[in-house]
């Protein structure tokens, strides 16, 4: 099988294509200065472009990990996805507390989906 890769840089993709799977890059808001509850909207219309890119959408996707460097904003975050995942096509879904590669970083996540 092949191996499909998209917005390829020196360190990473965004979207790798691998038969009928598609793994995305961690996403992370555009707006650093926003709100938990943006930056989870952002990132997440984020990851619905790519997917649209890859040949997927977001009831599709098969795993997500969310990152939150503060697991206080678990129930914010969780307002938006919840408002997002579409009905019956909720992921496995892990969500964890780490630090993130920038401190004005609120969420990043990460899918796998089916094309």
């Amino acid at each position: 099988m092949s191996i499909e890769r998209i917005s390829t840089g020196k360190r990473m993709s965004q979207i790798v294509i691998h038969g009928d799977a598609v793994y995305l890059a961690g996403q992370v808001a555009r707006n650093r200065t926003a709100s938990v509850g943006e930056q989870t909207r952002d990132t997440l219309e984020q990851i619905e472009a790519l997917l649209a890119t890859a040949g997927s959408d977001k009831t599709r996707i098969l795993s997500a990990t969310i990152y939150l460097p503060n697991i206080c904003d678990f129930a914010a975050m969780n307002e938006v996805w919840d408002a997002w995942v579409a009905e019956g096509h909720a992921p496995a879904r892990a969500c964890v507390e780490a630090r993130l590669a920038s401190p004005d970083l609120r969420v990043e996540i990460s899918v796998i989906a089916a094309r």
